[in-house]
């Protein structure tokens, strides 16, 4: 088995990982199963022993071996389509997250926490398609540019977040989180989440039941 990170799920060939290309050519020898997961990934599922070798080798040549290598947050993220895809949309989301990602990753070097899981989900509008409202930080597209954004869902997906903030832009959002993310980098216990340590820091309360979302 081996599960492969698919940025907001789009599967395509890039510069950088001929993911297209290199699956279709996985696929001609791997005769076990394509199996997609719930946060937009995709797993090679029951390698037989015998094709082991010539899927990796196969995935090396497209440059598949390299995409799990991003950061904690960059692997833990997903966006709906919004725009140009969706009519509902209101504020870009596919292609805008890989970018505000880019942005963040500096600060989470910064502060040391770049290889730790924190779940990020943003959508173009408050339908929430990828399922914002259960993410460590979430941000839900109001209009062109702005966001509302949540915190202190919880990691596996079990409790809501909050809003913390309404109709805020990339510098906002950006300031904002460089402060809460410094702050848990220092304050965090040992093994502790980020939605967690957003609620037990008081950044916003804890959701312990839906009804409540909206106090």
């Amino acid at each position: 088995y081996y599960t492969l990170f698919v940025e907001n799920g789009r599967i395509i060939n890039t510069p950088d990982s001929m993911m297209m290309d290199g699956l279709r050519e996985i696929a001609r020898v791997h005769g076990g199963m394509f199996r997609l997961t719930p946060n937009q990934n995709l797993m090679i599922a029951d390698i037989a022993p015998s094709a082991r070798r010539a899927v990796l080798k196969l995935m090396q040549r497209h440059g598949l071996d390299k995409l799990n290598r991003g950061s904690g947050l960059r692997l833990n993220s997903m966006a709906c389509v919004a725009l140009p895809t969706c009519g509902l949309a209101m504020a870009e989301s596919e292609r805008y997250l890989p970018h505000l990602i880019t942005k963040l990753d500096g600060i989470l070097e910064a502060h040391g926490l770049a290889g730790d899981p924190i779940t990020i989900r943003m959508t173009g509008c408050p339908n929430g398609c990828a399922r914002p409202y259960i993410a460590e930080i979430g941000l839900t597209g109001r209009v062109a540019g702005r966001y509302n954004l949540f915190l202190g869902g919880g990691f596996h997906g079990e409790r809501l977040n909050k809003m913390y903030l309404e109709n805020v832009d990339e510098n906002e959002i950006i300031a904002v989180l460089d402060k809460v993310l410094g702050h848990y980098a220092r304050d965090r216990y040992a093994g502790e989440h980020f939605g967690d340590f957003a609620i037990r820091a008081g950044y916003v309360a804890e959701v312990k039941e839906g009804r409540h979302f909206n106090d």
